[in-house]
């Protein structure tokens, strides 16, 4: 699977794994670690999820499912922004550490941005990266007024990635966000790729793409929001199926034709928009 590069060299594959909703159910929690190990095999070694995940749910089935693969992982977690603060982030790094059965997080993200102030939030996660238990760190659902404050109060190169919700239907990052990661070496990883619900997978205009290339409207979906170079997207799947059907995706080189159509279907913004989240 192709890969992204990211600030300092750290090389990640374009599409990952998320984590958002398993973990929850009891019936489902053998066919949910056995696709998140398919995963791994088939390239998807990133795997992104959160303390806020079913109150840790997500975590520990993902500690679960990357047990005795912990160095083929790129581990990512977020830290709800009421637990931003220098000792809330501490607590909560070493619980989720302790949930994921693992000594360190390769990447750590700011949830979104809460009442804590960006410095003291900044300040913790340099003492983690320095204390070894997380390589990395970044954010979550940052405009750009806020990566502007942000990346202001950090070292240079401290902010690794903005993990925002982008797809089909909430394009309004291409206004700017989009080129002020660039500029600034902050890479951007879309989640909620493929929406939500499945309302985008039964548009005509999808399902006419997918149609021409003898793909599923979901595959389409991935691919587009990885046309770009430097964009990672890290669709949730919770069965072998699902996952070999979004690792195959990677592979899908949508045409000139296939984009406009898909952009007339959803056309990008012409001004500055709200930053879409969920």
């Amino acid at each position: 699977m192709r890969r992204v590069r990211m600030a300092g060299g750290v090389e990640v594959p374009v599409l990952g794994q998320g984590a958002w909703n398993i973990g929850d159910s009891r019936a489902a929690h053998e066919a949910e670690i056995q696709a998140l190990r398919l995963g791994l095999d088939l390239g998807m070694t990133l795997i992104d999820t959160a303390e806020m995940y079913g109150n840790g749910a997500s975590e520990r089935l993902v500690g679960e499912a990357i047990a005795g693969r912990r160095d083929e992982v790129f581990l990512v977690s977020k830290v709800l922004p009421s637990n931003a603060s220098r000792p809330g982030v501490a607590r909560s790094c070493r619980e989720s550490l302790k949930r994921l059965g693992t000594d360190r997080l390769d990447l750590y993200l700011l949830h979104w941005r809460g009442g804590v102030a960006l410095a003291e939030t900044i300040d913790a996660f340099e003492i983690l990266r320095r204390e070894g238990l997380i390589l990395q760190w970044g954010v979550s659902n940052f405009d750009v007024d806020d990566m502007q404050e942000f990346v202001g109060k950090a070292r240079p190169g401290g902010c690794l990635v903005n993990q925002v919700l982008y797809n089909l239907e909430h394009r309004g990052i291409e206004h700017d966000l989009i080129q002020y990661g660039v500029e600034q070496g902050v890479t951007l990883m879309a989640y909620s790729p493929v929406g939500q619900g499945g309302e985008l997978l039964r548009h005509p205009a999808l399902r006419t793409v997918a149609g021409r290339h003898g793909v599923s409207p979901a595959q389409v979906a991935l691919a587009w929001t990885i046309r770009q170079r430097g964009i990672i997207s890290i669709p949730k799947a919770a069965t072998e199926a699902h996952v070999r059907e979004n690792a195959a995706a990677a592979d899908l080189a949508l045409q000139p034709d296939d984009l406009a159509e898909l952009d007339r279907a959803f056309p990008p913004p012409e001004s500055k928009q709200p930053l879409a989240m969920l």
